[in-house]
């Protein structure tokens, strides 16, 4: 009398032909060269699976079992290029689930004179394809939220550049929402361009900044602060009518820190703090 893993491991072994046959037939495959790529994915899963239940693993430990890394490495390999290729995560899970009616009509035909057998064999499997199609959903999307996180961290620093206005004058202009970690971001490259460049007066400009909270503000003053620790002074730009009304009704402190309405004004400034003279040609 075989176990499940057994009856599974002659499945696959003794069956690799038909059931990867069987398997591509009911997934609409466009041509022979999408079969053969297919066909490949297919032979090397059932020998990932058959390698892990030959070594008398458990189907239902696919997760952090020791045997099953070889199969969980496949599985995030097959979802990594798939999603590659513009694939849903439900594309490879439909891929895999489809796995099932080819192992279930072999393994009936195999135990057909011991339905009791045949009874639990089948649960086995069925858990241990759901459980494959599962993971591959799983590694989907923990490469699609690794792909947001780098883009997020890409566009929060386009969105916050040093440009160097003159010399020794900086400015970043501030568009969006400004939180903890993009004020950080902000501090760091800011000041990181105020040594290599060695400027004297930093420019915040704030006009993108749909409002100014407590949270905001306290944002600013650490970078203000940060800045003055650096030896350089800086100026606010961009204190829009409504802006100005929100500091003074939430009795934010900006005492002691320059402020212009415009960044023109605050180049303008700038220019005269480092004895700069500009005049327009008669």
């Amino acid at each position: 009398m075989m176990n499940e893993n057994q009856v599974l491991s002659a499945v696959l072994k003794e069956n690799a032909d038909s059931l990867i046959d069987s398997w591509l037939y009911d997934l609409e495959l466009l041509d022979a060269s999408e079969r053969r790529a297919v066909a490949t994915e297919a032979r090397d899963i059932l020998r990932a699976l058959d390698t892990a239940v030959q070594g008398g693993n458990e189907t239902a430990t696919l997760k952090g079992a020791a045997g099953w890394a070889p199969m969980r490495d496949r599985l995030a390999a097959l979802s990594k290029s798939r999603a590659a290729k513009g694939q849903s995560a439900g594309d490879t899970s439909h891929f895999l689930l489809a796995l099932k009616k080819p192992l279930f009509n072999i393994t009936q035909q195999l135990l057909a004179s011991k339905p009791g057998e045949l009874a639990d064999a089948l649960l086995v499997m069925s858990t241990a394809v759901d459980r494959l199609a599962q993971h591959t959903v799983t590694v989907y999307q923990m490469a699609r939220e690794d792909v947001i996180r780098r883009q997020q961290e890409e566009l929060l620093e386009l969105s916050t550049p040093v440009v160097k206005l003159w010399d020794g004058v900086l400015a970043v202009p501030m568009i969006g929402v400004l939180d903890s970690n993009r004020t950080q971001i902000v501090m760091e490259t800011l000041l990181q361009s105020i040594v290599d460049t060695g400027a004297d007066i930093a420019i915040i400009d704030i006009t993108g900044v749909p409002t100014v909270d407590t949270l905001v503000a306290q944002h600013l003053l650490k970078t203000v602060t940060a800045i003055r620790l650096m030896g350089a002074e800086c100026i606010i730009s961009g204190i829009r009518p409504q802006i100005a009304q929100t500091i003074v009704h939430l009795g934010i402190d900006l005492q002691g820190i320059t402020t212009k309405a415009t960044l023109a004004d605050a180049l303008a400034l700038a220019l005269r703090q480092n004895g700069w003279r500009v005049s327009r040609e008669a």
